[in-house]
């Protein structure tokens, strides 16, 4: 395991701008060397091991992260950066005050629903997920005491998870982010960050959120359960299959995933408008209003089931997805929004008292009636 005291001596000599997937090194005048470009990477990862080497043993302590992986974490920790925009999510809630940083930065709409102590936090980049936007001089000059990534823990997560810890000496948890891990995983957090009070809070809510989801799901027979297909991008054409966590929501909220790839499972794929005909969903979400606008006019989708009835619905997305976009704490106030579409009138409180609630407890932002208005516009949209 990698001391976390080489951070200080990477810091200073790691002058090159390296992705973590390679890249050149830049004079300062900007102009790639060819020598340089061939031996950054190699000599800044000597230099790094070679600090490791001299470097006495860092004070701290070991934790298990959800892949397995022993990580020795400072004894306090006040500066973590989001690995990608899931983990951005799980700081903000748990810890804003830690969170070093935006995977990116909040858009101007998203600004009044997020806590004004962070609405001016820098723009990191991402370290996972598609187009990785971080790299690892950005990362060391972050002063990061640790960074986490909430989400997948297969092996190409490790993978990554194990080099970029190698390469900066910064500790890296990798955090498992599906439903079923939700509270063990801010207490596990919680506990590594000194902030378990709060962590407790939480972990006990989601726990009583999915309890009560399952209550009123379990009473209803599978034949009876909306067929739902999760359109994302503005063609819809993009889904997940069963298994993902991407759309692990449907299933938990008492709907049944249409999609179904054969041996393809647990991820994102792009499928056909013939395979969604052939499908034929009852009901439709999507994360893209674009695509809700316009798919009662687009060819061949008038044909399914959810159009004709008119239940295609779009969910709101202010400050986060609550499908999906990204897949973390968020989908908590998702899940009781979906389960309240699919099975009308079941739970004890409305929907704006809940999600009144829920910004208050998780994003620590008091919505007026004006911002529960416009996250909650009644769904579905007329045609």
């Amino acid at each position: 395991m990698i001391p976390t005291q080489v951070r200080t001596t990477y810091r200073h000599r790691a002058s090159a701008r390296v992705s973590a997937r390679g890249g050149h090194a830049k004079g300062r005048n900007g102009a790639v060397h060819p020598l340089s470009a061939a031996i950054a990477p190699r000599l800044l990862l000597t230099v790094a091991m070679l600090a490791i080497a001299l470097c006495p043993a860092a004070a701290g302590h070991q934790v298990t992260d959800s892949a397995g992986r022993s990580v020795t974490v400072p004894d306090r920790i006040e500066r973590v950066m989001a690995a990608g925009p899931p983990a951005s999510v799980l700081l903000y809630v748990l810890c804003p005050e830690k969170l070093a940083g935006w995977v990116r930065k909040p858009r101007e709409a998203e600004l009044p629903y997020l806590a004004k102590t962070v609405r001016n936090l820098p723009e990191l980049g991402r370290l996972t997920g598609r187009g990785d936007t971080a790299n690892l001089e950005g990362v060391v000059n972050a002063k990061p005491d640790v960074i986490i990534d909430f989400g997948s823990v297969t092996p190409t997560y490790v993978s990554l998870a194990d080099r970029v810890q190698g390469q900066t000496g910064i500790p890296y948890l990798l955090l498992d982010g599906r439903f079923a891990k939700t509270a063990e995983v801010l207490r596990l957090v919680g506990a590594t960050l000194g902030v378990d009070a709060r962590a407790e809070m939480l972990a006990h809510d989601a726990e009583e959120t999915l309890a009560e989801v399952d209550r009123v799901t379990a009473s209803v027979p599978a034949a009876q359960r909306p067929k739902v297909y999760l359109a994302r991008g503005p063609s819809g054409l993009e889904t997940g299959t069963r298994g993902s966590i991407n759309t692990e929501i449907i299933e938990r909220a008492g709907g049944t995933n249409v999609v179904d790839l054969g041996g393809e499972q647990g991820r994102l794929s792009t499928v056909s408008l013939e395979q969604v005909l052939a499908w034929n969903p009852d009901t439709i979400v999507s994360i893209d209003p674009g695509f809700v606008e316009g798919v009662r006019k687009a060819p061949g989708w008038a044909d399914t089931k959810a159009v004709r009835d008119n239940r295609v619905y779009v969910s709101p997305s202010l400050p986060f997805g609550w499908i999906d976009s990204p897949p973390s704490l968020n989908r908590l106030i998702g899940l009781k929004w979906l389960a309240s579409l699919f099975f009308p009138d079941r739970f004890s409180k409305t929907l704006r008292e809940t999600t009144r609630e829920f910004y208050a407890r998780y994003y620590q932002v008091d919505l007026t009636d004006a911002q529960l208005d416009q996250l909650l516009t009644p769904q579905p949209r007329s045609p």
